[in-house]
């Protein structure tokens, strides 16, 4: 059984029911990540994921600390499970198992949904999305894992009725979700 714990901070929108949304996010993006991962959202096991709405200097400070880079960022994530032992998760009947945590920076978040011309909603679900997806071990060191990445994204996205976020990339007008060093 999949449970997503979410921490809203004050300076979010309190139009908006960020608890519902990251739910929403961090399931499809598990359902759509692989057939072992997709077993954890309706698992025997309580496996959690924590969602943290925040702000840019909490996320900076973590950025500092855990990365090296002493400036905001859009999303972090920090993974609990080894990406080897997700699929042993599945299998099991008992117990529970953090995933990971993500933290979202507000200002930076509004920053870029407004440069885009989209929602800090559909920002934030996107970013969501890319940070569960780096929980359960997928990443984008290289073109090849970036573009299996991108396509998990794009295909969650539009099962909640989201667009590609990553542009056209016919016209060459791709816009790539690490521009503030996620």
């Amino acid at each position: 059984m999949l449970d997503v714990m979410t921490d809203v901070g004050p300076d979010w929108p309190e139009d908006t029911d960020w608890t519902a949304l990251a739910d929403r996010a961090v399931r499809a993006a598990l359902a759509l990540a692989q057939t072992t991962d997709a077993r954890l959202i309706d698992a025997r096991l309580q496996v959690e994921v924590s969602v943290k709405l925040s702000d840019d200097g909490e996320v900076r400070q973590l950025n500092a600390a855990y990365r090296g880079k002493d400036k905001p960022t859009n999303v972090l994530s920090f993974p609990m499970v080894q990406p080897d032992l997700i699929e042993a998760l599945a299998n099991t009947d008992d117990g529970e198992a953090l995933l990971g945590d993500i933290i979202l920076a507000r200002e930076t978040c509004a920053r870029e949904a407004s440069e885009r011309g989209i929602s800090l909603e559909s920002h934030a679900t996107h970013l969501i999305v890319h940070g569960t997806l780096h929980l359960i071990g997928h990443d984008h060191e290289d073109d090849v894992q970036a573009e299996t990445m991108e396509a998990i994204e794009i295909r969650a996205l539009e099962t909640l009725g989201l667009a590609d976020p990553y542009g056209d990339r016919e016209r060459g007008d791709a816009r790539p979700i690490d521009e503030t060093g996620t």
